[in-house]
């Protein structure tokens, strides 16, 4: 076999690894806003296929088999109901979401880490409750020192979020790109400007 067809068959399907599909539930609603929920092309075309989806909206560009041609899916549509989780999980990035991306003592977005507002030596727990976005310069300033003896205070007071809250709060937060086809199944339910 001829290694130069080899290595051009290789790389040539790489070229259609950016064309991710939007998934929206049943509802029509993004499964996720923030990460906003993407398959890669071919996760959309074999669900297609698996019968799991409805394409409604394709990019430009095909795919070709022996026997067919397809364009690639740009947004699908479950067509069974994924119930939304009501628990939301307890992460970092889940943390950082709740709290904006901003540091809960000064409102910086830079160097983002966590702290314990009541510090685990003093007692304190991991939870939504205790915890806290904070950039790397307040929380080397707080230490494991209480908010009073540093005198500092919080933006706001951490809590659990609900799952429809934190899911409202990625819509704030849209990726750095966002195709076309995408638009009217991102944002149909924003208030619209007078």
């Amino acid at each position: 076999m001829n290694s130069e067809f080899r290595t051009h068959f290789v790389r040539e399907p790489g070229a259609l690894k950016h064309h991710p599909a939007l998934v929206l539930n049943a509802d029509y609603r993004p499964l996720s806003y923030y990460p906003l929920s993407l398959w890669p092309w071919q996760d959309a075309i074999k669900a297609a296929f698996l019968d799991r989806v409805d394409i409604v909206a394709e990019y430009d560009e095909v795919v070709r088999s022996p026997s067919m041609t397809l364009r690639i899916p740009s947004v699908v549509v479950l067509k069974d109901f994924v119930k939304p989780q009501k628990r939301v999980a307890f992460t970092r990035f889940n943390l950082f979401l709740r709290d904006e991306f901003r540091c809960q003592y000064c409102g910086t977005k830079t160097e983002l880490t966590f702290d314990h507002v009541i510090p685990r030596a003093a007692g304190g727990i991991t939870s939504w409750e205790n915890v806290v976005a904070a950039c790397a310069p307040c929380n080397l300033r707080k230490g494991s020192k209480s908010l009073r003896q540093v005198n500092m205070s919080l933006r706001k007071p951490p809590r659990q979020p609900s799952a429809s809250e934190l899911l409202n709060m990625g819509r704030r937060f849209p990726p750095n790109h966002l195709h076309d086809s995408w638009l009217d199944f991102l944002y149909w339910d924003a208030e619209l400007e007078a």
